[in-house]
């Protein structure tokens, strides 16, 4: 497989200005994350800060319903609220390593923010957020959490004004400032190096999950399932059973409506082969390459891309790929805050719903984890326009 991609996809197109920090990036991967010093630096992080390892839940009340044994990872327990914070700990921590003295980061539904904001603070970093002017209106909470934690918020109001439109400012700025700041990206896309450097820090999710089945079944699950936007979740679940054939590895795309013409947040599905934010994978755009607006009642799934590894994994057969819309997440949101007592984030609502969607697709009497990427404190004005409590 060539340096950088996964079969066809990956890659790193990108300005030539923007090669010295990436070529940096890569270099500092490659000699400070494998030190033991490094190492033992962001395992006290993630068990001290973040709140590693996270709780394998088992649900008794669906595993009943469904007929199977549905387990859930508990990544809405860590500190900010998702599993953003593995990812962020690990880069500020790698940022500082390397004598930066910056974060600037993207974010959608403002978790990678929040997480980004709250890495920053604790190893004394700078740090300002692009965000799209939209998602800013619909994620106030985690906008004020953000500046809380000492971020600096920068509405981003061209184009679609969401989370694509968000990197593309942060990228703009990363090439005037690259001396002194690094690039947190907040998923597991862009550029090369960022699609593996996303995925090995995320990869602790699977790690955690393998063991802990291990430990309470005696063998590992038969089905995982996340959901993916732009991707670390999910492939953070995935990395660690690609290799085990008797595990099927089930992702969730955003189907947005669900109705005939309307947006989406499904490349994978419903998209084509294309280059956006540096790299070369499944996108929803025009026949003549121009980017279509993407839709999700999440903020955090609404991008019109997907991390290369999840367009290789698709184009292999390994992952299957589904779609659940916004009713059906809202319903899934409902259902487990009624049945578990779990409130659960609206991107994980859309993995749960595939699952309550599709059981007689599921193995009667084996065990299936869904990945709880995150919590849904930071949706409930989204809810209340749809849901009656």
């Amino acid at each position: 497989m060539k340096k950088g991609y996964f079969g066809e996809f990956g890659g790193c197109f990108v300005p030539e200005l923007l090669m010295p920090p990436l070529r940096e990036l890569e270099d500092a991967m490659q000699t400070i994350m494998p030190s033991p010093v490094f190492r033992d630096e962001l395992d006290d992080l993630l068990r001290n800060f973040a709140g590693r390892e996270t709780p394998l839940t088992y649900c008794p009340t669906l595993s009943e319903r469904l007929g199977f044994s549905l387990w859930l990872k508990r990544e809405d327990l860590l500190h900010t609220g998702a599993h953003k914070v593995n990812n962020t700990l690990g880069q500020a921590l790698l940022a500082k390593h390397m004598g930066k003295t910056a974060l600037v980061a993207e974010t959608g539904a403002g978790q990678h923010g929040v997480a980004t904001a709250a890495a920053a603070a604790r190893l004394g970093l700078e740090c300002l957020i692009f965000m799209g002017a939209e998602d800013v209106d619909r994620q106030s909470s985690n906008v004020r959490r953000m500046k809380l934690l000492g971020a600096e918020v920068r509405p981003v109001q061209s184009g679609t004004r969401t989370l694509k439109d968000a990197i593309n400012e942060a990228l703009r700025y990363w090439i005037a400032a690259q001396e002194t700041t690094h690039y947190c990206f907040g998923t597991a896309a862009g550029p090369h190096p960022f699609p593996t450097l996303v995925r090995d820090l995320q990869s602790v999710i699977g790690r955690e999950t393998r063991a802990q089945m291990l430990e309470k079944t005696g063998k590992l699950p038969d089905v995982v399932v996340a959901a993916v936007g732009g991707g670390s979740n999910a492939i953070g679940m995935f990395h660690p059973f690609v290799e085990d054939a008797s595990v099927r590895i089930v992702g969730v795309e955003a189907a947005g409506t669900g109705e005939p013409g309307c947006y989406n947040s499904a490349p994978l599905n419903l998209g084509t082969p294309g280059v956006l934010h540096g790299q070369y994978t499944m996108l929803l755009q025009t026949g003549d390459g121009q980017i279509e607006p993407s839709h999700s009642v999440s903020a955090g799934l609404d991008y019109p891309g997907v991390g290369p590894e999840h367009a290789y994994l698709h184009a292999t057969g390994r992952v299957r790929y589904g779609l659940a819309n916004d009713a059906e997440a809202l319903n899934a949101f409902q259902t487990l805050c009624h049945t578990e007592g779990i409130l659960p984030a609206l991107e994980s609502s859309h993995a749960l719903a595939w699952v309550l969607e599709h059981p007689d697709e599921l193995p009667q009497g084996g065990n299936v984890v869904v990945n709880l990427s995150g919590r849904g404190d930071k949706d409930m004005d989204i809810v209340e326009k749809y849901l009656t409590f």
